[in-house]
């Protein structure tokens, strides 16, 4: 039997199919909610809205999981590596040899880009903020790569999926390179995914790159925890611009555009900047103390999320991995790691943040290692998108083949003007 919810407006009722998922809260289905009854619902910010219909990563705030394709990410970050993620997102399930073979050797294959790209590049200012210049550069392969952007092709879709994997780190590292004045390095197909945009990144023509296993793998788990997270702003964006049925360079390069908030991609360069800041354990108390002052404008940054209202699981990983790169550099007594731990301690002991739920997120540790492995905060948001771009291209897939797609057109409470009388100039006082 349909599960049905009943809403009554103005003395009559009208009933709504409730959806069930596989796993988490029920959907009532609002669908026809303006044919039947001529009125919108209105949800600021979607927290009670869902957009669509997902069946690629699910996350359980209240628990504190997060699942991609059914397999706990963070198991996933231990085990797996992030090449591997990105066709689990895309495919469904994890390859066999055979298809792991297939897919690494392609996507080899697509890492270097056109070699009119770089002249691309030198349209920019030298300095740019590297996100600016990738965030252009994504949207411009589709005038490099014309052969790739037929939506309603199946084979074309996959071939420019393939290529975004491929190409997005070369052209993160190409606009690194760029904005400090470096030459562009070429890809090293002998490496592997992270080992290879280590060595474009920090890699000179003068002398060969010396690849650090520890930095490598933990770059590796950075991008699997990155690689998707359901439907937040970034994710929704590139669904919303893939609608209209735009290329996929275009599409996915909105994504780009809406990570670049230091609300959403940007969080982990701020919540290292206010490790900076605190500078010494001995003045935690202080800014705790700020921080519950609603009078004064400091925020802790790397607490709460939206979705999780438990420990972040991406942060566990994180915080292991950070310990990792630090032991790795002979620095295990960093001063900005021991503000991190304390500062994580006391929070989680305080009933003011018991309270409010708020739990230390990835953006608390993601940007000390970062930082540690020699990547300028500029970087930090760029490298969140290369991870990311596995989950954009997954999602822009499933949205294409939901038969129930159409194109995104929210609608509004308009609180304008009522209609008026236009009055010429000439009559105006």
């Amino acid at each position: 039997m349909t599960k049905k919810s009943t809403i009554e407006i103005n003395g009559k009722k009208f009933d709504f199919p409730i959806l069930e998922g596989t796993t988490g809260p029920d959907v009532i289905d609002i669908s026809k909610l303006y044919a039947s009854t001529g009125n919108f619902t209105i949800d600021p910010g979607f927290t009670s809205t869902a957009s669509c219909q997902s069946s690629i990563t699910y996350i359980d705030g209240d628990k504190g999981e997060c699942y991609y394709r059914g397999y706990p990410m963070d198991e996933l970050a231990e085990k797996s590596s992030y090449l591997e993620i990105a066709y689990l997102l895309w495919n469904g399930s994890l390859p066999t040899k055979a298809e792991w073979t297939e897919y690494a050797d392609a996507i080899k294959n697509h890492t270097m880009v056109h070699e009119q790209m770089k002249n691309f590049f030198n349209g920019f200012r030298r300095g740019s903020h590297p996100m600016a210049i990738l965030t252009s550069v994504v949207a411009a392969l589709s005038a490099f790569y014309p052969d790739s952007i037929d939506v309603n092709d199946l084979e074309q879709r996959q071939i420019s999926a393939r290529r975004m994997i491929a190409k997005v780190p070369t052209l993160a590292a190409m606009a690194y390179k760029y904005s400090i004045g470096q030459p562009f390095i070429y890809p090293d197909n002998s490496l592997d995914y992270s080992e290879n945009f280590m060595q474009m990144t920090f890699g000179v023509p003068a002398e060969k790159y010396k690849v650090n296993k520890v930095f490598s793998k933990a770059l590796d788990k950075i991008f699997i925890l990155h690689a998707d997270h359901e439907q937040n702003a970034s994710t929704s964006t590139v669904r919303l611009a893939a609608s209209s049925g735009v290329n996929p360079f275009a599409s996915i390069s909105t994504g780009f555009t809406s990570l670049w908030g230091p609300l959403h991609g940007g969080a982990n360069e701020a919540a290292l900047n206010m490790l900076k800041e605190i500078g010494d354990v001995k003045k935690i108390p202080e800014y705790i103390k700020k921080a519950k002052d609603k009078s004064d404008p400091f925020k802790l940054m790397g607490f709460g999320h939206r979705v999780y209202k438990n420990y972040d699981p991406r942060a566990k990983v994180m915080q292991k991995t950070c310990h990792e790169v630090l032991e790795d550099l002979g620095r295990k007594d960093d001063k900005i790691m021991q503000v991190a731990l304390e500062l994580e301690k006391i929070a989680l002991q305080d009933e003011y943040f018991i309270e409010k739920k708020l739990y230390p997120n990835i953006d608390f540790y993601s940007g000390i290692t970062l930082n540690a492995m020699g990547f300028p905060s500029t970087m930090f948001t760029p490298l969140f998108a290369v991870a990311r771009t596995a989950g954009w291209i997954a999602h822009w897939k499933e949205m294409y083949l939901d038969p129930q797609n159409k194109i995104g057109r929210p609608r509004q409470l308009y609180i304008g003007e009522k209609p008026r009388k236009f009055i010429e100039l000439k009559n105006r006082n």
